[in-house]
C-alpha cells in the first residue's frame, strides 16, 4: 500500500476521529458476538445479520447515526475477512481494538475522481462526511485506486493508504546471488562483506526518551502532564519507526535491484519473540533478558525486511533452513560451535578460515539458496558443496 501523510483540518480532525471511534465500536462489538460462542450454540452472527443490526442501532442511537454507515458497514466486513483468515489459519483471532492503538477505518469502491492532485505537492481525497481532506503528495498515486485506508498513530498524525499491487522491481539478469544473515548486533549481514544496521535513535533522542519514560513513571494516571508525556514519548517513537521503515525500503529496493536470488532464512520470528514469562505454575527465567532480546529482534525488522523483497522480488527471494549457518565453515564445510569465538568473529579449527561471524553465516546462507534452486532445475550454483554436520576430530 502506498501510504501518504494526511493535512485534515481541526474541524475535519474531528469528524475523523469520529469516524475511528464508530469502526472501533463496531469491530469490538462484532468480536464480542463471536465471543460467546461455544459448542453446541447457534452460531455468531454472519456479516448480513450484523449489518441488519448495525441498522437498528442506527435507528435508535443518534450519535452512531450522525457517522457514516460506508465507514461502519466496511468495519463488520473487516472483520468477516479477519474471521475468514482466522478459521482458515493464515491469520490469528482477530483481537479488541483500543483507543489511540491501530486507529483507523476503511473506504472502498473508491470512484475515479475521488482523488486528484492540486500541484505539485499536494492532492485531494474524498472521505464520506467530510469532505475533501488535503495530503502530501510525495509521489504518484497508483492508477486505479479501489480503496483506502485512513489511519492516526500514536503520535496523532494522520496518514491515507492507497491499496495498489506494485509493480516488481526486474532483476539485474546477471546471475548474481547473495545471501542475507538477520541478526541483533547488526540488522542484515550479506555475503558480499557488507554490513547494514537499522537507524535508531540518535545518543540525544535516546537519553530523552529515558527522562520521558522516568517521568511519566511519576505522572498521576489521568492528568494533563501525563497526557502530555505520552505524547512526547509517541512522537519519538514514531520518529524511530519511520527510521526503520525507510531503512527497509531502501535496502530492499537495493538488494532486489543488485541480484536475481536473494537467500534468507526461514526464521519463525513469532515464535522466537514469544515471552518467557510461562505461568504461574511454571513460571519462566530469564524473563527480563528474554525480553530485551525480543525488543531488539522486532527493532531491527527482520520480519519486514523479507516481506517487502518478497513484493519487490516475487519468486526470487529462496529461504533455507537456519540450521548450522552459524556454526558452519563457509570454506570447507565442517560443522563446530567453537569455530565462533565471538559475536563478531569466526575461525574454523579445521582449515583455519577466519573471518566475520556474520558474513560468514550470509555465505552459507547464499550456499544453501544455491543448491536449492538446482534442485528445483535451476541453474548451477558452482559452489562448494555444503556438507552434513559431522564430528570434529581434535588431536589428544
Amino acid at each position: 500500500m502506498s501510504r501518504y501523510r494526511l493535512r485534515p483540518t481541526p474541524a475535519q480532525e474531528r469528524v475523523l476521529a469520529d469516524h475511528c471511534g464508530h469502526a472501533r465500536f463496531v469491530w469490538n462489538l462484532a468480536l464480542e458476538q463471536h465471543s460467546h460462542w461455544k459448542p453446541g450454540r447457534m452460531a455468531a452472527p454472519g456479516f448480513v445479520e450484523q449489518c441488519r443490526q448495525l441498522t437498528e442501532a442506527r435507528a435508535a442511537f443518534a450519535w452512531l447515526r450522525a457517522g457514516s454507515i460506508v465507514v461502519q458497514q466496511q468495519a463488520l466486513k473487516d472483520f468477516a475477512q479477519a474471521m475468514a483468515n482466522f478459521f482458515g489459519k493464515t491469520h490469528r483471532k482477530p483481537t479488541w481494538r483500543r483507543r489511540g492503538q491501530g486507529e483507523g477505518f476503511r473506504i472502498v469502491a473508491v470512484k475515479a475522481g475521488d482523488v486528484r492532485r492540486l500541484s505539485r505537492k499536494v492532492g485531494e481525497v474524498k472521505v464520506p462526511k467530510v469532505g475533501w481532506v488535503r495530503f502530501r503528495w510525495s509521489r504518484s498515486v497508483p492508477e486505479g485506486v479501489k480503496s483506502y485506508r485512513v489511519t492516526r498513530d500514536a503520535a496523532g498524525r494522520w496518514h491515507v493508504a492507497f491499496a495498489a499491487i506494485p509493480e516488481p522491481i526486474p532483476a539485474p539478469g546477471t546471475g548474481a546471488r547473495v545471501g542475507v544473515d538477520r541478526g541483533v548486533a547488526v540488522s542484515a549481514a550479506l555475503s558480499t562483506g557488507e554490513m547494514l544496521s537499522v537507524p535508531g535513535l540518535r545518543e540525544t533522542e535516546g537519553a530523552r526518551l529515558l527522562r520521558l519514560l522516568r517521568k511519566l513513571a511519576r505522572a498521576k494516571r489521568g492528568s494533563n502532564r501525563r497526557g502530555r508525556v505520552k505524547a512526547a514519548i509517541a512522537r519519538l517513537k514514531a520518529r524511530e519507526v519511520d527510521r526503520r521503515k525507510d531503512w527497509v525500503e531502501k535496502t530492499s529496493t537495493g538488494l532486489a535491484r543488485r541480484f536475481d536470488v536473494i537467500a534468507v532464512e526461514d526464521l519463525k520470528i513469532s515464535n522466537m519473540t514469544r515471552s518467557a514469562k510461562g505461568t504461574i505454575d511454571a513460571p519462566g527465567v530469564n524473563v527480563r533478558a528474554k525480553a530485551g532480546l525480543n525488543r531488539s529482534i522486532l527493532v531491527a525488522g527482520w520480519g519486514r525486511l523479507v516481506e517487502r523483497l518478497e513484493h519487490k522480488a516475487p519468486g526470487r527471494v529462496v529461504k533455507v533452513s537456519p540450521a548450522y549457518t552459524s556454526q558452519r565453515c563457509s570454506a570447507c564445510g565442517i560443522v563446530d560451535g567453537k569455530s565462533r569465538e565471538s559475536q563478531a568473529d569466526f575461525a574454523c579449527r579445521s582449515c583455519g578460515y577466519a573471518c566475520n561471524a556474520d558474513v560468514n553465516a550470509a555465505t552459507n546462507i547464499k550456499h544453501a539458496a544455491g543448491h536449492a534452486v538446482s534442485a528445483r532445475g535451476g541453474p548451477p550454483s558452482g559452489e562448494p558443496v555444503n556438507r552434513e554436520p559431522q564430528p570434529v576430530l581434535l588431536s589428544a
